[in-house]
C-alpha cells in the first residue's frame, strides 16, 4: 500500500492544473480546516497554480476547535495563500433557535452544509472551483457530509486512503503539528475520526487495499489474519454509503437520458 510519493505529487498538481485549466479557470478555493486532508490539498493546490490561485476559507464554529484554526492560519501563511476566516456559528445557532436538537450528528452534517454552502457563494464571488478534500477511506465508508464536506468540483485526494495522505503529506513538508495529531471532523468538542469509526485508520486502510484495490474476498481476509468482525464491520459501511458515492438515479424516459446515454464530450474535437 506504498505510494510513490513524488510520483503522485507529480500526478495530483497536473491533476489539479489540467481540470482547472479545461473549465476555463484559473483559481481554486477549499475549506482549510488544519486537518491533515485540507493541509495536503492544500499544498497540492499551492504547488499546481501557483498560491496567488489558492483561496482558504478558515469556517470555524465560534471559539470551539481553536487549535485547529491556528494550525489553517499556519498551513496559510507557509504557502503564502489568501485567506478568509468567516464564524459559522451565528447562521448555525440561529437554525437550531428554531428547531433545537441535542443530536450531535445532526448538528455536525450541519456544520458541514453550512461550510460547504460558504464555499460554494465564495466560488462565484472569486470565480475559483472547489477542490475537494475527502481522501479514499472517507469515501468508501461513507464517512462524511453528503453536500458537506464530500462536495467539491474536483478531488485530488479521493483515490488515496488517510494513511497514504499522510505519507504524502510529510513528502510535501507539511508541519509535524499538523501530521501527528488524531483526525477530526471538528464537529463537537473531543470528537476523533477513529473514535467514531472503531477502528485506527491503519487497520482499517490495510483491509480495504485487501478488499478493493487487491480483491481479496472475506474468505481469505480471514485466512490472512484479519477479523471477521472488522471485516464484516466495513463491508456494511461499504454497502450501506453506496448512494453516497453515486450521482442520484434518473427515471429513464426518452431514448437518450442524462447518467444512462449522454455524457457531454468536453473534449471533442472543435
Amino acid at each position: 500500500m506504498k505510494i510513490n510519493t513524488a510520483f503522485v505529487d507529480k500526478i495530483l498538481t497536473s491533476f489539479i492544473r489540467t481540470e482547472l485549466s479545461r473549465f476555463g479557470y484559473e483559481n481554486g478555493i477549499l475549506g482549510l480546516s488544519g486537518g491533515i486532508d485540507s493541509t495536503v490539498s492544500a499544498f497540492l493546490s499551492a504547488r499546481a497554480l501557483g498560491p496567488d490561485h489558492v483561496i482558504g476559507l478558515l469556517m470555524p464554529y465560534g471559539d470551539a476547535f481553536q487549535r485547529d484554526t491556528d494550525d489553517a492560519r499556519t498551513v496559510a501563511a507557509i504557502l503564502g495563500i489568501r485567506t478568509q476566516l468567516i464564524d459559522i456559528s451565528p447562521s448555525v445557532d440561529a437554525y437550531y433557535s428554531l428547531f433545537a436538537t441535542d443530536n450531535r450528528v445532526l448538528k455536525g452534517n450541519k456544520m458541514a452544509r453550512e461550510r460547504m454552502s460558504i464555499l460554494y457563494d465564495f466560488s462565484e464571488r472569486e470565480k475559483a472551483l472547489i477542490i475537494g478534500t475527502s481522501n479514499k477511506t472517507e469515501l468508501l465508508l461513507g464517512y462524511g457530509t453528503m453536500h458537506g464536506d464530500m462536495a467539491c468540483a474536483i478531488n485530488p485526494l479521493g483515490d488515496l486512503y488517510k494513511t497514504q495522505v499522510r505519507a504524502l503529506g510529510r513528502y510535501l513538508e507539511v508541519p509535524d503539528q499538523i501530521l501527528d495529531k488524531a483526525p477530526t471532523a471538528g464537529l463537537w468538542d473531543g470528537q476523533t475520526d477513529e473514535q467514531e469509526l472503531g477502528l485506527p485508520y491503519h487497520e482499517i486502510d490495510e483491509i480495504l487495499y485487501q478488499m478493493i484495490d487487491k480483491r481479496i474476498p472475506r474468505q481469505k481476509l480471514h485466512a490472512q489474519g484479519f477479523e471477521d468482525a472488522k471485516v464484516n464491520k466495513l463491508i456494511r459501511m461499504i454497502e450501506g454509503s453506496e448512494f453516497k458515492r453515486r450521482m442520484p438515479p434518473i427515471a429513464k424516459i426518452s431514448e437518450r437520458s442524462v447518467g444512462h446515454d449522454f455524457l457531454y464530450p468536453y473534449d471533442r474535437d472543435k
